[in-house]
């Protein structure tokens, strides 16, 4: 499929005519019209989102709303403690909320700070100094190296033009640019004869004809795509789950009480308090803060590991990732020019062939091209002072070569390098590695093409190094470059990362599939992986991927691994194919063209190195381009996951067998079993107890395997665990009633501690799921807990316990309290094994 405004096609007479322009530029007064009517070429500011908006969708979430009407019942039955706790923690959490994701000002701010202030324009016939802002469509642009392209248009004119596009592409090899329409590229990588808002020119000059300004060219795509609705992450998905678990549970049980009550004969006021108060005890109203606790710990302990956290609930989303794309260049590879061969007309390596080439190197004019670097590192020390320049002829993309006329002592001679097809047929000999000269018949020259076609399908860049004696010459002769002397090839590679191989497997072994998505051509790609043991299979072009509609590439998706010569639009749309098949996807880029994939991931993720755009659009930032780092970061978001876990679960399951047991025993007992006060104190205790969860470790089950909001799960262990609980508070009713015969008061009491001791120290049974005593919890943990059971023991017998309600029961009943809560741990400990088992797990 060809790009929908695909101007490279055109050839630069016709896109002339079509623009209305010419080769002297425009007239001053025809470009302030076209400004006035196309508007300023500069990237457009993110629309900001209304602050009061912003805030309202987030209190719409359904845990959020569960604790403002909580909020709102506490406060107006005079319970104004959990009041004011509930709304601080709503506020806290809001607040982080609003604070982090509040990016798109700054990413669209990055977009407009990368493009260049002034540009040379023709006006009038005459060049003038313009800011971009000013050009328009039809302008004609001169650019040097190192100028920045200021707008997308076509090339009018080059002189050894090599430009930049890895913040597009995210390929590092420079891009020779000419003249000749590109009427076969369906692709703007394609496009050799095009020019890309952003990309920069390291070589050479040329002349723009700016096409597109603006919002229209391939930078403005970028930054709307950049601007639209942020999607909605795994965390927030799971989230929203757990909100509507919650709301059901509470209408279900507050109806059953209230109507059971009336249908009783209960006073009407007196049953809706009891009801309010089951609402705002079936409330996890600690767990914002639980969350924000535990996703700061994590991002501490990532940050650590080399990984920083811009976006919190990326975390979570991060241990939840099952498949990474990830492009080659920077993460499977070193980005990072490298010689890694010289050969001979024998095919073995011969460091005259790099001599000639370093030489020719350090005496041409202009920005080095990084393959000019790479042979100059090369020769880092083997001094070349005793050579000495005389003259240059300069790349251009008729000849394809550049020619430097040097003298080494009593040695003069010109040196060439160029593109390999177009150097070998200028050589009429070669030289061997003794020096001696053989002809270039048709045999050598076979074996020269088999060498270099060998070399390019193993993904390397090759150039080939030429020379010839001038002795007596101090310029070179314009038409003299023939019956050139061969010498060899200098082959160059982006070198995979020695550690590559190895943190792939790590990510593989924790369950999370890797897709390598990159826009060079797929024996590269192939190549690469191949030589890393990359556990991948498939491959799919971009041109295939233009072909599928999004269906069509969300099946293929799922069996294909290595995706080559794709566009920026076709990473996103990679990336939403996979999310919509139900994974949880990551995608880690560092060019301007990664950002909307970035964007569009569950997690995304940039390197220290990217690009201002990349880095702005991503949630977390590894300080170190390495996949080993991203994997220490797996661990970590999946440590903290669990951790979040284990609150939800016990603080649901705890919550929900309390408030089961209440209700059903309101049903019989003439009195209520704790009264609203005592019900939300004992779920305040119980949740500040709680708070040292997030410094907790975590089973080495729960590192091992992508960890996903499982409500179904939560569902399970609720559905086992708290009913457990409300059996041993139904056996402590019957004791204190049965047995012991008490009061109202010394019931409540006896009750409440029961009830604080099973819930404090279940947490250290199902905290994990091997043997409670196998596992040791943090010191955080424990200092809390028995804290917060010390607290909730002493309570009753302060000597204003009886303003609460409560009663010193006998030391009879501590003892009976006592044996009923060891069995109810033991009875937790053999039950875990179901409530805990995993999801997908034989019954």
């Amino acid at each position: 499929m060809t790009e929908p405004h695909a101007f490279w096609q055109a050839t630069p007479d016709d896109s002339l005519h079509t623009l209305a322009a010419t080769r002297d530029g425009l007239p001053s007064d025809e470009a302030a019209a076209r400004l006035d009517r196309d508007g300023p070429n500069e990237v457009s500011a993110a629309k900001r989102r209304h602050f009061l908006l912003d805030l309202l969708r987030r209190l719409g979430n359904p845990l959020i709303a569960i604790l403002l009407v909580a909020a709102g019942i506490a406060g107006a039955t005079g319970d104004l403690a959990s009041f004011a706790i509930i709304f601080i923690v709503v506020v806290l959490s809001t607040t982080l909320d609003l604070v982090q994701e509040h990016r798109a000002e700054a990413t669209a701010e990055a977009l407009r700070r990368a493009i260049a202030l002034h540009a040379t324009v023709l006006r009038d016939g005459k060049p003038i100094e313009l800011p971009v802002r000013e050009l328009v469509a039809g302008d004609i642009v001169m650019l040097a190296a190192g100028d920045l392209v200021p707008a997308d248009g076509i090339v009018l004119a080059a002189n050894g033009a090599q430009v930049n596009e890895a913040l597009l592409t995210g390929e590092p090899y420079p891009v020779e640019k000419q003249v000749e329409p590109a009427t076969a590229a369906e692709t703007p990588a394609e496009a050799h004869n095009a020019l890309f808002q952003g990309t920069s020119l390291i070589g050479g000059t040329a002349t723009l004809l700016v096409v597109q300004t603006g919002p229209r060219t391939r930078f403005g795509a970028i930054a709307r795509s950049l601007a639209g609705k942020q999607p909605t992450t795994a965390f927030e998905h799971g989230i929203h789950k757990l909100g509507v678990l919650i709301v059901r549970l509470t209408i279900f049980l507050v109806l059953f009480v209230l109507l059971a009550h009336l249908a009783l004969g209960r006073p009407p006021l007196q049953s809706f308090l009891f009801a309010m108060a089951l609402a705002v005890g079936l409330t996890p109203e600690l767990l914002p803060m639980i969350m924000t606790v535990a996703l700061g710990r994590g991002a501490q302990r990532m940050a650590k590991a080399k990984v920083v956290v811009k976006r919190l609930s990326a975390i979570h989303d991060l241990g939840q990732m099952d498949i990474l794309c990830t492009d080659k260049t920077g993460t499977l590879t070193e980005a990072r020019i490298t010689l890694v061969g010289q050969p001979g007309i024998d095919g073995d390596d011969d460091e005259r062939v790099a001599e000639l080439a370093a030489v020719n190197a350090r005496f041409e004019t202009g920005l080095k091209s990084p393959l000019d670097q790479a042979l100059l590192l090369h020769m880092t020390g083997r001094s070349l002072e005793g050579w000495r320049k005389l003259d240059e002829r300069p790349f251009d993309f008729e000849r394809r070569r550049v020619a430097v006329l040097a003298e080494q002592g009593s040695e003069r001679i010109e040196i060439v390098k160029g593109a390999p097809e177009t150097l070998l047929a200028l050589c009429t000999r070669a030289q061997d590695r003794s020096g001696e000269f053989v002809p270039l018949d048709d045999a050598l020259r076979a074996r020269l093409c088999a060498l270099r076609e060998d070399r390019a399908a193993q993904g390397l860049r090759l150039l080939a190094i030429a020379w010839k004696p001038a002795a007596g010459q101090d310029r070179i002769d314009a038409r003299g470059e023939d019956e050139l002397v061969f010498a060899g090839y200098c082959v160059f590679v982006d070198p995979p990362k020695p550690s590559a191989t190895s943190a792939v497997a790590r990510l593989e072994a924790a369950g999370i599939r890797i897709k390598v998505i990159s826009g060079d051509a797929a024996p590269v790609i192939q190549h690469l992986v191949a030589a890393l043991a990359l556990p991948v299979e498939g491959i799919l072009t971009g041109d295939e991927i233009a072909k599928l509609n999004d269906q069509a590439l969300a099946a293929r998706v799922e069996q294909v691994d290595l995706f080559a010569r794709v566009t920026p639009d076709q990473k996103t749309r990679i990336v939403r194919a996979l999310r919509a098949r139900g994974h949880t996807v990551g995608f880690i880029g560092d060019g301007i063209n990664d950002a909307p994939a970035i964007r569009a991931a569950d997690v995304g993720l940039s390197v220290d190195g990217a690009t201002d755009v990349a880095r702005e659009a991503a949630d977390m930032i590894l300080l170190a381009p390495d996949l080993c780092v991203l994997a220490d970061g797996v661990a970590e978001g999946r440590r903290t996951y669990a951790n979040i876990m284990k609150y939800v679960r016990m603080g649901t399951s705890s919550n929900f067998g309390n408030m089961l047991t209440m209700a059903i025993a309101s049903l019989f007992l003439p009195f209520l079993p704790l009264t609203p006060v005592q019900v939300l104190l004992n779920n305040l205790l119980y949740d500040l107890s709680e708070i040292g969860i997030p410094f907790d470790t975590a089973d080495s089950g729960d590192l091992a395997r992508p960890q996903g909001w499982d409500i179904r799960g939560l569902v399970r262990f609720t559905a086992i665990m708290g009913p457990l609980s409300s059996l041993f508070d139904f056996a402590t009713f019957a004791l204190l009633l049965g047995v012991f015969h008490v009061g109202i008061p010394e019931f409540r009491t006896a009750w409440f501690m029961e009830s604080m001791l099973t819930q404090i120290l279940v947490v250290f049974v199902i905290r994990t799921s091997r043997p409670a005593w196998s596992s040791r919890p943090h010191i955080v943990l424990t200092v809390t807990a028995l804290a917060g059971l010390a607290a909730a023991l002493l309570l009753p017998l302060l000597p204003s316990a009886d303003l609460l309600g409560f009663a010193i029961p006998g030391a009879t009943i501590f003892g009976a309290i006592a044996l009923l809560v060891v069995g109810y741990l033991a009875s937790a400990e053999f039950l875990k094994r179901f409530a805990l088992r995993p999801a997908g797990s034989a019954r």
